[in-house]
């Protein structure tokens, strides 16, 4: 297995591309540790991979990672329960809401900042001294292909995802000689809840129905269709693993060719 004896430590992990992630690193050792706002999904989650892998291999906390006061709180009982701060650090929590650029209020455009973005550097920046102290460590930050293009609608959103991608490529340089990698995975459409909620937005907002908008979105890829959870984690799942060791400052689309830089 590639990642026995490695500790994880997955943000908005109770579901969509933090569960699949969480269950792909379980089947491969790692130990576990989910975080989200509210519990409910993280401990069904824990539960089951514990199921699945007849272990006692995941535990969860309650974490708002935009409150930079819950941070070493979560790393402290992350050492706690396993032993020592994470070897693996997954920023996956987020938020994706949409306005046109004129009516973005000021509290939407501070919510994806300070989740998307500033929650994204909170973790990292708890995380990385321990990681260079070992010398071994793999921080991987879910963005998407609206951190490297633009789309209508989505300014708060798009310009938190860039903030992100600038944020792993500076730090993937300051760490490429400490035996840690910095990377991004950018997805497309994700068949998800965020999904399903964007489509009934959709609906509430313009009357298409959803199926429509829902047709509307899988054109936008060349293979006409949503990417999948277990694709996304796939790739974290490389990241992650020593065969994954040559891949630092990246931002990987998995969008089947949405986006082509």
């Amino acid at each position: 297995m590639k990642l026995v004896n490695k500790i994880a430590l997955i943000t908005g992990g109770g579901r969509g591309i933090g569960r699949s992630i969480a269950f792909a690193f379980a089947r491969e050792g790692a130990r576990i540790m989910l975080l989200a706002r509210t519990k409910e999904q993280v401990v069904q989650t824990a539960v089951e991979i514990g199921e699945e892998c007849q272990a006692d291999r995941a535990s969860w906390i309650a974490c708002d990672v935009s409150n930079s006061a819950h941070v070493e709180p979560a790393f402290n009982q992350v050492s706690e329960i396993f032993g020592r701060r994470p070897d693996i650090l997954v920023n996956n929590a987020g938020i994706a809401e949409s306005a046109p650029l004129v009516k973005t209020t000021d509290e939407l455009w501070q919510r994806h900042l300070a989740v998307n973005l500033s929650g994204t550097f909170y973790f990292m920046r708890a995380a990385l001294p321990a990681m260079i102290e070992r010398g071994w460590g793999r921080i991987i930050n879910i963005a998407s292909i609206a951190g490297k293009t633009g789309a209508p609608y989505i300014a708060a959103y798009s310009a938190s995802k860039h903030g992100v991608l600038g944020l792993t490529r500076c730090a993937a340089l300051e760490v490429a000689s400490k035996g840690v990698t910095v990377n991004a995975i950018c997805p497309g459409y994700v068949d998800t809840e965020m999904t399903t909620r964007a489509l009934e937005n959709i609906e509430a907002k313009t009357d298409q129905p959803a199926s429509d908008a829902l047709e509307a979105i899988k054109r936008m890829s060349p293979q006409n269709r949503l990417i999948t959870p277990e694709e996304v984690a796939s790739v974290a799942l490389l990241l992650a693993s020593e065969e994954g060791r040559g891949i630092n400052g990246q931002a990987i689309n998995v969008d089947g060719g949405s986006v082509l830089h």
